[in-house]
């Protein structure tokens, strides 16, 4: 019995690809996929970042953010910072240095970039459920969104394409109702300004005259359109963003192709903040 010993433990060595010795001292490492992977990698500002993706507990409002304090005091030694996989895949984009989120966006408690800052590459519901009172001024870094008056997308709605937003006025779009106030915010994934295209129509359901948009309209009575309303709109690839009045001012109407399949048969479907037909220019939303 003694002499078969030895070839048992070549066989059991050739099975799994080490020795028993190695077996014994070392320990077993796990592989992990990418879904599961947990990634560090040093931080040299003076703020900790912490980007998180999960729906756990607290997260569920606030997708994919990254919190920063814009005035923390400096930290002698390397940060880390912690990401993982977002369980909602987004648009990826080659940064020169890896796959990056295509959306980010950082919004600011005060005006003028100043204060408690937020960094985003996904929805967030509701930013006091995020630690802030209010968000005062946004840089969008990549990507189209659309802010909201109110949390759970609700209330006036705000276009936002990349650039700077120093206060509200910078993107409010001069409406009379002043509420400086945004709650929540999201991207606009099928934003695409050289594929847009949708009809406008006289009367509600699809009914009525009706005119292809498919490029920028400051007026819409200038190109042709007799009438100060839309009566519904079907959106067949892309977003515009619709203004009360000429010259994109007024009230902000997003329109996505992907919302509603694209149809909007009733101007209340416009949103929660919509009290009348009136639009008078149009134009794409930029990605």
């Amino acid at each position: 019995m003694a002499h078969l010993i030895p070839t048992y433990r070549a066989l059991l060595s050739c099975a799994t690809g080490r020795t028993a010795d190695q077996r014994s001292n070392k320990p077993e490492r796990l592989c992990l996929t990418t879904m599961d992977m947990l990634s560090w990698s040093p931080q040299q500002d003076n703020s900790q970042t912490v980007s998180r993706s999960t729906h756990g507990p607290g997260d569920a409002l606030c997708r994919g953010r990254t919190a920063v304090n814009a005035q923390a005091s400096p930290t002698v030694g390397a940060k880390m910072y912690r990401t993982t996989r977002s369980p909602m895949m987004q648009p990826l984009v080659n940064s020169g240095m890896g796959m990056a989120p295509f959306f980010k966006v950082t919004v600011f408690e005060q005006e003028h970039f100043q204060g408690k800052c937020l960094e985003f590459t996904s929805e967030c519901c509701n930013i006091q459920e995020c630690g802030m009172d209010n968000i005062r001024s946004i840089r969008v870094e990549s990507g189209a969104w659309v802010g909201y008056e109110h949390h759970d997308f609700q209330g006036q709605q705000f276009i936002l394409e990349r650039g700077e937003y120093p206060h509200w006025d910078s993107y409010s779009g001069n409406i009379s109702y002043h509420v400086e106030r945004l709650m929540s915010l999201r991207p606009i994934y099928c934003a695409s300004h050289q594929s847009s295209r949708m009809m406008i129509f006289e009367r509600e359901n699809f009914m009525g005259r009706n005119v292809e948009i498919c490029d920028d309209y400051p007026s819409l009575q200038a190109m042709g359109w007799m009438w100060p309303e839309v009566g519904s709109m079907h959106v067949q690839c892309g977003a515009f963003v619709c203004y009360q009045y000429p010259g994109y001012r007024g009230q902000q109407y997003i329109m996505e192709c992907e919302r509603h399949s694209g149809d909007y048969q009733h101007w209340r479907n416009w949103g929660s903040h919509c009290q009348t037909p009136q639009i008078q220019s149009i134009r794409r939303i930029q990605h």
